[in-house]
């Protein structure tokens, strides 16, 4: 497993936090030091709290587990997507949607009624809708690429969260809480680091801390899984 040095996560603006005067104070073990009113982040604590959150992330994808990368910041948005593709994982990067956890079975219907959506879109010539059908249905599909369509493909509830800053995604949050279901979550100093399991302390704001932590957890991920289909392979292959 790869880590970064200390040297990338200072480049990164990993240890920014936020005013002194905006903190949680369940976060004072992770920080180092105030600074013109903004609080610094230990970045020795961050790096061990890292290591803890790669190695279950590492362990649960090595045995097929699902996560949802969710990161719905303006800011940060495509880089969680593109980060949650990478990984072959699910991903909400607009708006988490109430009941995505808590009524999954409703979700799961609008996910394939989207995918159905668009794929009639895409054979349009082929259909018999007219100029106002298509006009509607495109509106539709648009919506649901939106706020739907990085989940579709998910059969059942995830196994995991990643929160690309548990500050702004308290309705997952609170749902992953209602199932049981384990968070890992990017941590900042406004924040509470005990509603997690896996907590990252670390500035969810920057856009290169939020890359740095999504491409190294993609990467766990896509090791793990590769890892897991060679031996599945070997398997198969020793049993013949």
């Amino acid at each position: 497993m790869e880590m970064p040095t200390l040297r990338e996560m200072l480049d990164a603006g990993v240890h920014f936090g936020h005013k002194t005067s905006r903190w949680f104070p369940k976060m004072a073990p992770y920080i180092y030091t105030s600074k013109a009113g903004v609080h610094v982040i230990n970045l020795e604590k961050t790096a061990d709290k890292l290591k803890e959150a790669l190695n279950f992330i590492e362990k649960e994808a090595a045995a097929g587990k699902v996560f949802i990368f969710v990161g719905t910041k303006k800011q940060s948005g495509d880089i969680v997507k593109e980060a949650a593709i990478a990984a072959g994982m699910p991903y909400v990067s607009s708006r988490w949607l109430g009941g995505t956890i808590t009524n999954f079975e409703a979700i799961k219907s609008s996910t394939k009624k989207f995918k159905k959506q668009k794929e009639e879109l895409e054979n349009e010539s082929s259909s018999n809708l007219n100029k106002s059908e298509i006009s509607k249905l495109r509106k539709e599909v648009a919506r649901g690429e939106k706020f739907l369509g990085g989940l579709v493909g998910l059969e059942r509830k995830p196994d995991g969260l990643i929160l690309f800053g548990s500050h702004d995604e308290k309705n997952a949050l609170k749902e992953a809480k209602c199932d049981d279901i384990p968070v890992i979550a990017i941590v900042d100093t406004n924040a509470d680091p005990t509603q997690v399991e896996f907590p990252i302390p670390a500035n969810d704001d920057a856009t290169k801390s939020v890359k740095l932590f999504a491409d190294l957890i993609a990467k766990t991920i896509k090791e793990a899984t590769a890892s897991r289909k060679a031996e599945a392979a070997k398997t198969e292959a020793s049993s013949k």
